[in-house]
Order: structure tokens, then C-alpha cells, then sequence
């Protein structure tokens, strides 16, 4: 979500946080005048450090104020000053839900000539929930478009919202996309009632107690957090800063005893959700009768719920993150990412089988083991492994701290194979949650052979420089997955002109005569795709030579070189581990030999490997590699080695033979 904050902490699959309840007269009187506090925000003098940016917040402050059951009403006072037309975008909103209430939603415009323009109720505009695609949802924002919003003006923005009566946790977003010359939050608690902090990519800044247990934390000077022309860089929400607060359960001392307190919150939401009613009974004997092992099992099991039940979102207040009961889930034949993970536990409970919910955010980074929260927007399945259980199938396995052994599974992903792992979710964290038991876990990474393409092509070229020929590849794991899931959404006629397309960016021109998937049942088993090609100016002529790149199909480079030219200050999100392999074979024309051909090509690092090699045997041109990436994210010190590397394997996919006549 780039340019945007985490403002809203997501969570099983959908996003909760400022969930409002509309009321009449809600946007309160239209023409009181801006409040002292946004008359003086406005006087704040531009900070150096947005001279050059759109807009820049001047003043941005929250206020928690939580009663004895851990209710918490939020005030928020903001100002913005637009500095370049493409600053009017900026501006203030609140969202709504059934399990909460906006009090007050006022806004202003301070004119360059110090002019007020209060927003009447025509500026406010409610919008629907576009998170996830497949939604319903009763979640709405209503957004300010603020009047005479031009360049040199101050819209001043405060509301105050009851907020949701289960929620103990305040996301502060500390970092925009735009610069923050000062914001502040508070957090007034009743007495007695801890509370416990936890900070992401930003130093820990030591409140101040306003009143007896009424905290205060100020920044100032924000910098803008700003990707553009960042290239392969992680999430822009696992890089923002921000801080939480815990006012609940989870207000103890110490990062895992606060982790295990989260956990045991979620265990306790949904511990009646997986109860198996006779019917899931009944299905689940069915699925296993025979089974000879325990992936034989586990694997009926889950690919039931990847096939048979549709993924779809019904998110009203606290379903946002309390999943439905398995029976529900089990009849209808749908759900989403935290009720296809309670069917799962469910069914592997009837199979003897535990089975634990595990919050994570399928943006890695974002959750982060020094920041103790609910922040993340996804809900996958940590399934126990018996102790005498060794299989190799099992890859995506996680040892907890008392020496259990858990596969990691996602059943929302229904292209995926139990016992492997979506490659955007490897390496990041997730939330065990099983109660005492409860902890953050680091996802696995898998090994590069878990992931990855096979590709052979047997071509012919002419002596006027047309290719002809056909190739055969395999794709297994996520990137098997990924395939499948472009079959299922697309006639063959997108299939065609999508692929067509592709394989274009190799070979200009290129015409797919003939084109074939075949992809098994099973999800452990590699799709295939096998077509024929044709490409009438492949090689080039040179005056009496020909000039051919024996490397014909297939780019494995990262945009990975930053356009600014400034040290790299980010890590490198490299996106997935995984094994390539291209072997090639290229019948020469009649009349013409091999005159020239590049060196191999060898790197090895400690994050990956690359070798080429091109030879001729005969009238044959054969082109072998082998490409291993062995990580998922390279911290930024390595970018010049990373830099080295996909320059190696760019020079190599462009290489030329050069080819004389007899």
C-alpha cells in the first residue's frame, strides 16, 4: 500500500481498526470557525526537509482515552499544508462499521490569505470498502474533500470516534508519505491499568505522564517515507515506522510474554469456531479411508478445502476477525483466510491431527518479533507434526520453542501444495497462536528446489535468421502454483495472447503455433506447458555472419538497479528461492559453422549461484544454465554484490554466437 499508513491494523484477511458508526448530524455544525488549536498548527513554518515535497503534515495528534473495560474513544486533530498542486490529494477520513460511532467529523480550509472555508456537507463523500476484491463488507470511510484546496492552504481536520469495544491496541503510523513536522499521541488510562509499547524502524521514544496514567509521545521532523524509483524494495509498510500501544491482556512486560498474550487473545476469539459437527465428521473419515501415511492424510484433507471451498469475505464489526463456526463454513462452501483455517483445524482435528491459527501479513516485514502487535492482514494454519513423522514432502516446517515441530500451511492459497509455502509469505512472521503455547514465529524459507522452472526447446534456425521450435517446460511449487491459478482465471484465449505476449519480450515477433498445459490433480506435482514457436528474424545478419543468442526463452533478471544512483538504504526483496534450469538446442543452418561464442559463466555468493555455458557439437549450438536463489531478502549492504550478479546474468542472457559460412 504504497503512499498510505498503517492507520488501520490488518488482520485476518480484511482490515479492522477505526470501525465507526454513522449517526445523524455526525459531521457536526459546518460553519463553526477552525479551532484555536488548528490556528496556531497553521502558523508552523514549512520544515527543510519538505521543501521539495507535495504536502507536508504540520501538526497530527491522537488522543486514546480508555475507560474501565477497555473501551478507548479516539480523538485526532490534524493539519496539512499543500505545497505543489499534486498536494491536494492529501486530506483527513474516518471509517465506520456497526460496532462503533463517529461523535464528530469537522473540516477546514485556511486560505494563503488566511480566508476560512469550513466543509459543508456536501465536501464529505462515503465510500464503500475496496480492500479486498471479493467483499462484503458494512465497513465505509467517509472522506473529506476539503474546499479551496489550493497550493499555499491549511485544511485543518479533527474527529472523534468511539472506538471498537474489543480492540486494546492503538497502531500509531508515525511515518507518511509525505513529511510530519510534529505529531503526538496519548494515551490516558484508568488507574492502574499497564500498558505495554513495542516500536518498528524507529528508535523507542520515552513518554512523558501528563496526568497520573495519561501518557504522551511527541516526534518531531518525520521524514517522508518515499519508494519511488526504489526498485525491488520491500513492502512500503514493512519499511513505514510506527508504534503500538497494548491497553489489554497483552500490557505485560517483555516481548514474548506479549507475544504469548496475543496469542492466547486470539486462541480465546476463536475457541468454539472449530468444533466438527457430524457431517465434517463423516466428510473427513470419507477423505482418509485408506490413507496409508500421514501426508497420504493431511493431504486429502487440505486439498478438499483448497478445491470445494471458495474463498469469499463477509466482514461485519468483530467477523472482521472472529472467524464462523467450521459447521457454517462446512455448509456453505465458502469463506475467508481465517474460516478456510478453521475448517482446516477442524477436519485435521476428526484425522487426530492439531492444528493451530496463525495471524501473519502476507507482505513480509510487516510483521516484526520487536513489535509485539496484531498488525497484519491474513490468517494461514500451523499444523503439528508427530514426532515420528519424516517426510520429505513436509518442507514448510517451523520448530517452536519447546522443541514441536509445525507445518506452516496457507489454505486460502488453493494452488499451493501442503507441506510447501507461498513464496510471498516465506521468511516472514506469523502468530502461533495456541494458547499457553502461544509465540511469533518466523515462516521458513524454503530450499531453491521447492520452487522453480524446468525449461528444454529444441529449435531450428534458417539461414535468413527465422527460428522455428518447440518447447518443454516444467513448474513446480509456488511458481507451479502461480500457473495454476492463471489457467483457472483465463479462456484460452487470453492464455494464448498473455503467453504470446511473454514470450515476446524474448523473441520479437514470435508467433505461438501450438501451445499445451498439463497440469495433474495433484498439487505436488509440476504443471507442465509444452508449445511450439516460430520467430522470422531471430538471428541477425552481419554481412556474411549471423548472429544468434543461444539463450531463447526465459529472463531471470530482478529490476534491481536503483534510478536514483544513491547508496541503497533498503533491503533487496528478491521475492522467492527457487531452482531454474534452461537447457537449449539449436540446429544451425545449412552452410554456416560457429565462429565465436562467449565464456562461461560462473558466480557464486552466499545468496545464490549462476552458471552458463555455451557448445557446439556438430550442426548443434547447445546452451545450458542453472540459477539458484537460496534467499528471499538481501539486506542493503549487499547491493553491490547483488548488482554484480544481475549484471553477470543479464551480459549472459543478451550474449550473441557468432556464426561464418563454411
Amino acid at each position: 500500500m504504497t503512499g498510505s499508513s498503517l492507520r488501520l491494523a490488518r488482520v485476518y484477511g480484511v482490515m479492522f481498526g477505526l470501525v465507526l458508526l454513522a449517526a445523524p448530524g455526525w459531521a457536526g455544525k459546518f460553519n463553526k470557525p477552525v479551532p484555536d488549536w488548528g490556528l496556531e498548527a497553521a502558523k508552523t513554518k514549512t520544515p527543510e526537509n519538505a521543501k521539495d515535497a507535495a504536502a507536508v503534515i504540520l501538526f497530527d495528534e491522537y488522543v486514546e482515552t480508555v475507560d474501565d473495560k477497555g473501551r478507548a474513544t479516539e480523538r485526532e486533530r490534524k493539519a496539512i499544508r499543500i505545497l505543489k498542486p499534486q498536494g491536494r490529494g492529501n486530506g483527513c477520513d474516518v471509517s465506520f462499521d456497526v460496532d462503533e460511532k463517529v461523535n464528530y467529523f469537522r473540516v477546514w480550509t485556511i486560505g494563503p490569505d488566511e480566508k476560512q472555508y469550513p466543509a459543508q456537507e456536501t465536501d464529505f463523500v462515503d465510500e464503500g470498502d475496496t480492500s479486498v476484491p471479493i467483499m462484503l463488507s458494512t465497513r465505509k470511510y467517509r472522506v473529506a474533500h476539503p474546499p479551496a484546496a489550493d497550493v499555499g492552504a491549511v485544511i485543518i481536520c479533527e474527529s472523534e470516534e468511539l472506538m471498537a469495544p474489543y480492540m486494546p491496541e492503538k497502531i500509531w503510523s508515525i511515518q507518511n508519505g509525505i513529511p510530519v513536522a510534529f505529531e503526538a499521541l496519548e494515551v490516558d488510562l484508568p488507574a492502574g491499568h499497564p500498558y505495554s509499547e513495542a516500536w518498528h524502524r524507529y528508535p523507542a521514544v520515552k513518554p512523558v505522564e501528563v496526568t497520573p496514567n495519561h501518557w504522551r509521545w511527541e516526534i518531531r521532523e518525520m521524514p517522508a517515507l518515499d519508494l519511488r524509483d526504489v526498485t525491488s524494495h520491500p513492502e512500503w509498510a514493512a519499511l513505514s515506522a510506527r508504534m503500538s500501544v497494548q491497553w489489554g491482556d497483552a500490557a505485560v512486560t517483555g516481548k514474548d510474554n506479549q507475544w504469548r498474550a496475543i496469542g492466547e487473545w486470539v486462541t480465546k476469539l476463536e475457541a468454539d469456531r472449530p468444533a466438527p459437527t457430524p457431517e465434517i465428521t463423516a466428510k473427513v473419515q470419507e477423505l482418509i479411508a485408506g490413507g496409508p501415511d500421514f501426508y497420504t492424510k493431511l493431504s486429502r484433507i487440505t486439498e478438499s478445502i483448497q478445491k470445494d471451498i471458495r474463498y469469499f469475505v463477509v466482514s461485519r464489526g468483530i467477523s472482521g476477525l472472529q472467524a464462523n463456526h467450521a459447521s457454517d463454513i462446512f455448509r456453505n462452501r465458502y469463506g475467508d483466510c481465517k474460516d478456510k483455517t478453521t475448517l482446516v483445524i477442524s477436519m485435521l482435528q476428526v484425522a487426530g491431527i492439531h492444528a493451530f491459527y496463525v495471524p501473519v501479513d502476507d507482505r513480509r516485514d510487516v510483521v516484526d518479533p520487536d513489535d509485539p502487535s496484531l498488525v497484519g492482514d491474513h490468517m494461514i494454519t500451523a499444523i503439528e507434526i508427530p514426532a515420528d513423522v519424516q517426510d520429505a514432502r513436509l518442507q514448510a516446517i517451523v520448530k517452536a520453542k519447546d522443541g514441536k515441530r509445525y507445518l506452516i500451511f496457507d489454505p486460502t492459497n488453493e494452488h499451493t501444495a501442503v507441506g510447501n509455502l507461498p513464496s510471498y509469505e516465506q521468511g516472514g512472521y506469523g502468530i502461533l497462536s495456541a494458547g499457553a503455547a502461544s509465540q511469533v514465529i518466523e515462516l521458513p524459507v524454503l530450499a531453491p528446489e521447492a520452487n522453480g522452472t524446468e525449461r528444454k526447446g529444441e529449435f531450428a534456425l534458417t539461414p535468413d535468421g527465422a527460428l522455428t521450435g518447440a518447447m518443454d517446460t516444467e513448474h513446480s511449487g509456488p511458481a507451479g502454483g502461480d500457473l495454476r491459478g492463471f489457467l483457472k482465471y483465463t479462456d484460452q484465449k487470453k492464455q494464448r495472447e498473455e503467453w504470446e505476449s511473454m514470450v515476446a519480450g524474448d523473441v520479437p515477433g514470435v508467433v505461438l503455433d501450438s501451445f499445451d498445459f498439463v497440469q495433474p490433480s495433484a498439487l505436488d506435482k509440476p504443471l507442465e506447458f509444452h508449445y511450439k514457436l516460430t520467430a522470422k528474424q531471430y538471428a541477425h545478419q552481419a554481412g556474411p555472419l549471423l548472429l544468434v543468442r543461444p539463450r531463447v526463452v526465459g529472463s531471470d533478471v530482478l529490476p534491481s538497479m536503483d534510478k536514483t544512483g544513491k547508496p541503497r538504504t533498503v533491503p533487496i526483496d528478491l521475492q522467492a528461492t527457487g531452482h531454474w534450469h534452461d537447457s537449449y538446442d539449436i540446429q544451425l543452418p545449412d552452410g554456416y559453422v560457429v565462429d565465436e561464442m562467449p565464456d562461461p559463466v560462473n558466480v557464486d555468493t552466499d545468496f545464490a549461484s549462476y552458471h552458463s555455458a555455451i557448445s557446439a557439437k556438430g550442426k548443434v549450438l547447445h546452451y545450458e544454465r542453472d540459477y539458484k536463489l537460496i534467499q528471499v531478502e538481501l539486506p542493503a549492504e549487499k547491493a553491490s554484490e547483488f548488482r554484480h550478479l544481475e549484471g553477470m546474468i543479464l551480459a549472459d542472457e543478451k550474449a550473441t554466437v557468432v556464426l561464418k559460412k563454411e
